[in-house]
């Protein structure tokens, strides 16, 4: 099925010339009523294909509908960046101009490959009916953390005043991701919650004998730090530290088209208590929460670091508002850091899992000594 969706997604590429070659198709209410058509037809394809057999998830039409637009969004950044021609002319013009900045390039991108495979993979994996729960985690925070900083750019920076009509299109992209995660938090871990020895031996130990905890509790407070200083320059704030950092090390920060200032508004202040909360679960033992919430800030954090630094880097940002030359790999490692931190913490999570487990109880542990036990339990037969 998987191989079928990723041919049938490049179709998109036939929609989009015939839209670029009839003007007709190039007004922008035309624009929204053939892509919300678009859409509904995409759905009610794979949904008549599969009543044969049909999906256990049915996350699984929302991921082959989204791979269709993930084409359409790659188009768009190869077009922008001049690699190719011919597709999304008028959509620069009558549909979202604000496709063109730096960031929504790079944003463009990301969905474009990144999503892609997700969604492809899967697919595959609801079609051999296995469980896809943590790859699904990390999709919804990289997709939710996406289209709520597209959107919120969009009304805060400067393209607030060209919105058309194919922008409220992008709701649904936001509101699917946001279905999704909540569908996926709610279903059962694919590993066990509770743990016997080796979780009761894992916990049993101080932090300082945990170097690699020790390591990513130090990363988590640095990235705190970094967190709060761009927050607080996203703010405004008066402080001399934010006035240093934003001249002299990332200008990008306030670049009018909104994308960075509304990027680090979220991080301020969904990111940063997540960050704080990780360093709480790697010092007290049995945070069950810890294995699905990292994964959903990975997804977040590099989708928006990526979107981030390409914007920064991209030869459409203007010069003034690209990284000093003389701080350049300073910056660049430091924001690399970032992103890979949350990662390195799901990592983590998943492959040692024991410490954030609850501990069964042994014989013995109730109290009572194990024949009273036994007697207990017989009585109560």
């Amino acid at each position: 099925m998987e191989t079928f969706v990723f041919l049938f997604s490049f179709s998109a590429l036939g929609i989009l010339y015939a839209m670029n070659s009839i003007p007709a198709f190039q007004e922008p209410y035309v624009i929204l009523e053939i892509g919300v058509a678009v859409l509904v037809v995409v759905f009610l394809f794979y949904f008549f294909i599969t009543r044969g057999n049909p999906p256990k998830d049915v996350l699984f039409f929302v991921f082959a509908v989204f791979s269709f637009t993930c084409v359409i969004d790659l188009v768009s950044a190869l077009e922008y960046d001049g690699i190719i021609s011919g597709f999304m002319a008028f959509y620069q013009k009558t549909g979202e101009p604000y496709l063109g900045t730096p960031y929504a390039i790079m944003m463009c991108y990301w969905d474009g490959i990144v999503h892609f495979i997700m969604y492809l993979v899967m697919i595959s994996r609801i079609t051999d009916r296995k469980g896809y729960r943590s790859l699904g985690l990390i999709w919804a925070g990289s997709l939710c953390a996406n289209m709520s900083v597209f959107i919120a750019g969009i009304v805060a920076g400067k393209y607030g005043s060209e919105i058309r009509p194919a922008f409220w299109i992008n709701f649904l992209f936001l509101l699917m991701p946001v279905w999704g995660a909540i569908t996926l938090f709610t279903r059962p871990k694919d590993r066990p919650l509770i743990g016997g020895y080796n979780a009761q031996q894992a916990q049993s130990m101080k932090l300082i004998w945990r170097p690699t905890d020790l390591i990513l509790v130090v990363l988590l407070i640095a990235a705190m730090a970094f967190t709060a200083i761009r927050g607080l320059v996203a703010l405004d704030s008066p402080l001399e530290a934010c006035s240093i950092y934003v001249k002299h090390y990332e200008p990008y920060l306030k670049d009018p088209v909104g994308y960075p200032r509304v990027m680090m508004l979220h991080l301020f202040f969904y990111g940063l208590p997540l960050l704080g909360a990780f360093v709480y679960g790697l010092l007290k033992p049995g945070c069950t929460w810890m294995s699905d919430w990292t994964l959903f800030l990975a997804g977040a954090m590099i989708q928006c670091q990526w979107a981030h630094i390409g914007g920064s880097l991209h030869p459409r940002t203007t010069a003034q508002f690209r990284i000093p030359n003389g701080v350049f790999w300073s910056v660049l490692v430091a924001n690399l850091l970032y992103a890979v931190t949350p990662i390195l913490v799901a990592m983590r999570v998943c492959n040692n899992p024991y410490f954030f487990l609850k501990i069964a109880p042994f014989p013995g542990q109730t109290g009572l000594p194990n024949s009273e036990e036994k007697d207990t339990k017989i009585k109560d037969k």
